[in-house]
Formats: C-alpha cells, sequence, structure tokens
C-alpha cells in the first residue's frame, strides 16, 4: 500500500474480510500504516491554526480526562473530507449486518452524503472530526461518542505521534461490559498512521440464545512523557 495512492484506493485496498471479522469478535481492528508522514504532520501542524475548528475542549474543566481537543468547522481538511465517506461505504455494511444481528429496524445508507442528510433532518449538523492532544500526564477517561438521537456505530481513531519517540504510554483503550459480567479491557497498540476502528456503543455477540449487545467505552491511558496527537473520525453529525 504505497504512499502515493490516494487515500479512497488506501481504504480500499484494506483486508475489509478480515477487518469485520476482528470487529465482531473483539470490537476493534487495526489498518497497520495507513497515513503516511507527512499527511500526520500536516494534521498535526494545523492543531495551532484556530480558524480550522469550531470548538475546543479542556478535558479537566469537564470531567472528561486531562488533555484537550478541538472539532474542525466544515469545510473539513481535504484529506478529512475523503476519509470521511470513503471510511463511511466501506462500514456502513458492516453497520448494517451488525443491526440484523440484533433485532434493530436501523439501516444505513450507502453513501455518507445521504447518512449526514439524515443527521442534518434530526438537527444534528456540526462536524465531529477532531484533534486530540496529550501532554505528560494527561489522559482520556472511558467515554462513548454520542452527539444526538442519530448515531452511527462505527467510527475510527489515527494516531498521528510516534508512539516511543515522540512520547510514551497514552496506549489507546477499550472497555467491554457484558451483560451479568465483569468488564473486559484491552490496550490496542498503534503506530504512526494507523487507524483503529471499533464500536462507538455497542456490537453485536454470539450467545447460546442468539446475539446479544456488547457495550464498549474508549480512551487512552496516561501519557509518561511526551506529547500524542490523534485524529478522531465520527461519521454521524452533533446536534
Amino acid at each position: 500500500m504505497g504512499p502515493s495512492m490516494s487515500i479512497g484506493a488506501r481504504i480500499a485496498a484494506l483486508d475489509w474480510s478480515r477487518i469485520e471479522s476482528d470487529l465482531g469478535e473483539r470490537g476493534h481492528a487495526t489498518t497497520g500504516p495507513l497515513l503516511t508522514g507527512a499527511e500526520c504532520s500536516d494534521l498535526v501542524a494545523t492543531y495551532d491554526s484556530d480558524g480550522r475548528f469550531r470548538s475546543r475542549v479542556v478535558m479537566a474543566k469537564h470531567g472528561f480526562g486531562s488533555g484537550e481537543y478541538k472539532y474542525f468547522s466544515y469545510p473539513l481538511p481535504e484529506l478529512i473530507a475523503l476519509l470521511r465517506p470513503a471510511l463511511y461505504e466501506r462500514l456502513a455494511p458492516i453497520a448494517n449486518r451488525w443491526e440484523q444481528l440484533l433485532g434493530g429496524s436501523d439501516r444505513y445508507p450507502a453513501r455518507h452524503s445521504a447518512f449526514l442528510d439524515r443527521c442534518r433532518r434530526a438537527g444534528q449538523s456540526r462536524p465531529t472530526p477532531l484533534l486530540l492532544r496529550y501532554g505528560k500526564d494527561d489522559y482520556n477517561c472511558l467515554h462513548q461518542d454520542v452527539y444526538g438521537e442519530v448515531f452511527f456505530p462505527l467510527q475510527a481513531t489515527f494516531l498521528l505521534s510516534a508512539p516511543g519517540s515522540d512520547f510514551t504510554g497514552g496506549e489507546f483503550l477499550l472497555a467491554e461490559q457484558r451483560p451479568r459480567m465483569q468488564s473486559r479491557a484491552e490496550v490496542v497498540p498503534l503506530v504512526r498512521g494507523e487507524a483503529v476502528f471499533f464500536a462507538g456503543r455497542h456490537r453485536p455477540a454470539q450467545g447460546k440464545r442468539g446475539a446479544y449487545r456488547v457495550t464498549l467505552r474508549h480512551g487512552v491511558s496516561r501519557l509518561r512523557s511526551g506529547q500524542r496527537l490523534a485524529l478522531g473520525v465520527i461519521l454521524h453529525d452533533a446536534a
């Protein structure tokens, strides 16, 4: 998967059969390096350009953890504007199969533009892609990214910094709660430019009597040193 390929071609070239299998078994799937070093650096440099963002959130003020993040405004940077529909169109069939397994009536349209129309009809028109920045001792509490009535069940996080050289600690975390069982936590190692796809709220799991809902939350462990930036790609918009 060469860096000269368009981001759409790189996404299309991923092993989507394996990704769907991993999502179904564990609630998350990784891609290997997907963004180039230059693309990561460009996004990191964007963080200080306040004109590209609609809001800034200091996590400690809201009890979310420690660190901060900024939500992009429309129009999105070109790379993110290309990423979002390309990811959605691969993830929507998986989301629809999950809905069927869980007996839900919701169905996601094939195109991201049609899904965003659904968001707007529900009063959700604010973009949700965001850049997150953590320094030493910062962390992100376990949470779910739900911004309104319309919700897409899968999302992605891209690591933009290099673990071991830019920062230490700061692992991506997932916690899974099955009915009548204690929570199970998992650390997901990532390299710079790699994405993790994960269930934003629930995933189906197979039991003796068929599929049932497993609840997931995600977060980031405490940074021991350096600075860590990440791109969050959420596919529904916010109210």
